[in-house]
């Protein structure tokens, strides 16, 4: 049993001719005959008695009208709220960061522009580490995700939206305040302030250190950027942070900032989603105006190789 079917089939039962019923739903008398022929079939009764003037409905057939108009009724319901999904008028958007600079900075204008154009969307941003925004993606409870690259989970495609050096950052009254590089050894015995495990920038923090051959004396282990950053204002440590989140501090005197030597540990923005997902309009939407905000990043999906390539190329200044 076909929607074009039923559609025929009231069309004629409304109007009482095969001939206007035709003309009602734009196809031949023909075609439409064949439909009625082939539903009939499929019931297995008569719907119709051909008269000389009119059709007339069958017991059957007035059983099945009242079926056939409810049936219409809801798929054209069906079809007119999908409709306004396509036309962005509603919609669902589940937001993942693992990023609070994104969070505090970012999300409030892209989520602005958002609902300017899916008015009356449903939004909803949750906070993370990367790895667990990414399990979620994977169990379908977030849509989207901003997290740090790479992400090597299978069923996951990321895109690169932006680029930052790792830097370690001081209290001015540090000692060692004056320098502008600092070695792997000489970290090793600060009191480390840095982020959460189970974050990518704690993972390249900790595979760095690792390869230099000298273990960490890790003090405190915080969920956000800010929260390292006004520790290390105190001198409560040595953090090691992206160098965008602390560059207004050391501007403002509140921070001083080392390279640390030998180390080309780049943290990197991405957006995650599931490979060969549904993408809604409105998830569209905040995927173009994420990419217009960051710059445009990189087209294309990014694998933990290229990553691991754009790293090597960036250097810093010295």
């Amino acid at each position: 049993m076909e929607i074009r079917q039923l559609r025929a089939f009231v069309a004629i039962a409304e109007l009482g001719t095969f001939t206007a019923g035709a003309l009602r739903v734009h196809v031949t008398q023909a075609a439409i005959s064949m439909q009625i022929r082939q539903l009939e079939n499929e019931l297995g009764a008569k719907l119709f008695i051909r008269a000389p003037r009119r059709v007339m409905l069958t017991e059957a057939g007035e059983q099945l009208l009242q079926r056939a108009r409810q049936i219409l009724r809801d798929h054209d319901a069906a079809v007119e709220e999908i409709a306004e999904l396509a036309g962005a008028e509603r919609g669902r958007l589940r937001i993942g960061s693992a990023s609070a600079m994104v969070t505090t900075d970012v999300l409030p204008k892209l989520l602005k522009e958002v609902r300017r154009q899916h008015p009356g969307a449903e939004i909803t941003v949750a906070s993370g580490t990367s790895e667990a925004l990414v399990q979620q993606i994977l169990a379908g409870e977030l849509d989207i995700a901003f997290v740090s690259l790479p992400v090597e989970a299978r069923g996951i495609n990321t895109e690169r939206l932006s680029q930052d050096q790792l830097v370690a950052v001081a209290s001015p009254r540090h000692k060692l305040a004056k320098q502008r590089t600092i070695s792997a050894y000489t970290l090793a015995g600060e009191k480390l302030i840095l982020g959460e495990r189970g974050g990518n920038t704690r993972r390249l923090i900790d595979q760095f250190f690792a390869q230099a051959g000298v273990t960490l004396q890790v003090s405190m282990e915080l969920s956000r950027q800010a929260a390292i950053r006004r520790m290390v204002e105190e001198d409560m440590g040595v953090g090691i942070v992206p160098l965008e989140t602390v560059s207004e501090a050391v501007d403002k005197g509140r921070l001083v900032r080392w390279w640390i030597e030998g180390a080309q540990i780049n943290w990197e923005l991405g957006i995650a989603r599931l490979t060969g997902g549904y993408e809604s309009p409105i998830t569209q939407t905040f995927i173009k105006l994420s990419r217009t905000y960051f710059g445009g990043g990189v087209a294309g999906p990014t694998t933990a190789k290229q990553s691991k390539v754009a790293a090597r190329k960036k250097r810093p200044k010295k």
